[in-house]
């Protein structure tokens, strides 16, 4: 299932044209569609707005070998696995998730929404003051639904928005909604400078625990699923049934968990930087 690379810079590179990459399904092979990060009940918007996009960053791009591929797992021979937080509904596991992280030393990846960075700008700040940002595009819609200029809006509306409240560029790091992406939608993000990352284990602690899932099952579906390159999968909102943070309340062992395994615990960007 998931993904990551630090680079600088960005011009679109023909060379990385996704458009010749083997076709993706277009449906997440990885279990339900909602999210905490969108909660059921709450279909994504569309945006509506005519006003034309702007042009690709002129001084952008991405590794060729990273066009046309929703990243599930990261080519790496060490132990090293990424641990990353999508925020995209609420932020009740915000403060507990930095909290953990900063006593445990660890750098972790967040996939902001746009909306999610204008109701909550403080928290996103305070987010990218100490961990990577990446893109999760602005109101959280199935991209796959929608028209190549609206895909477009939707990832520069919120790399405006992260740009403008936290200060930090999001480029080279994306996540789909849903995890619902094909082959269009991957060409149209590799070309705003993004490479595409997904997840090797969603701990699916955003079903909470009105759906059963518990503390001890979130820890075990990561160390279960642990591995060279894996991409950890967690949110940052409570679930919106029960208000439960399963992912925030785990989160404190599942690293010593992984770390007793051996693994070291990097951002996305620590990673990609240390491949060819």
């Amino acid at each position: 299932m998931t993904c990551a690379l630090l680079l600088t810079g960005c011009t679109p590179d023909a060379s990385s044209d996704p458009a010749r990459a083997e076709p993706l399904p277009t449906a997440s092979p990885t279990g339900p569609r909602p999210t905490a990060s969108q909660p059921p009940g709450s279909p994504p918007a569309t945006p509506t707005s005519t006003a034309t996009t702007s042009p690709p960053p002129a001084a952008c791009a991405i590794p060729a070998r990273f066009a046309g591929q929703d990243l599930e797992q990261l080519p790496l021979a060490a132990k090293k696995i990424a641990l990353t937080f999508d925020a995209g509904a609420n932020a009740a596991g915000v403060d507990p998730i930095l909290l953990t992280l900063s006593r445990q030393r660890v750098k972790a990846t967040f996939f902001l929404t746009g909306a999610f960075v204008r109701r909550f700008p403080g928290r996103a700040r305070r987010i990218a003051e100490l961990h990577l940002v990446g893109n999760h595009t602005d109101t959280h819609p199935d991209l796959t639904t929608l028209s190549d200029d609206e895909i477009r809006v939707e990832v520069r509306r919120a790399q405006e928005t992260i740009v403008r409240e936290t200060g930090q560029d999001p480029r080279r790091f994306f996540r789909f909604p849903f995890g619902a992406r094909d082959v269009r939608a991957i060409r149209i993000v590799n070309r705003r400078c993004y490479v595409a990352f997904r997840w090797t284990v969603d701990t699916l602690g955003w079903k909470g625990t009105s759906s059963g899932v518990t503390v001890a099952s979130v820890v075990r579906r990561v160390v279960d699923a642990a591995r060279p390159g894996a991409i950890v999968l967690m949110h940052v909102g409570a679930n919106p049934q029960d208000a439960s943070t399963l992912d925030a309340d785990a989160l404190p062992t599942v690293i010593r968990e992984l770390r007793a395994a051996g693994y070291h615990l990097v951002p996305l960007s620590a990673v990609m930087s240390q491949l060819p």
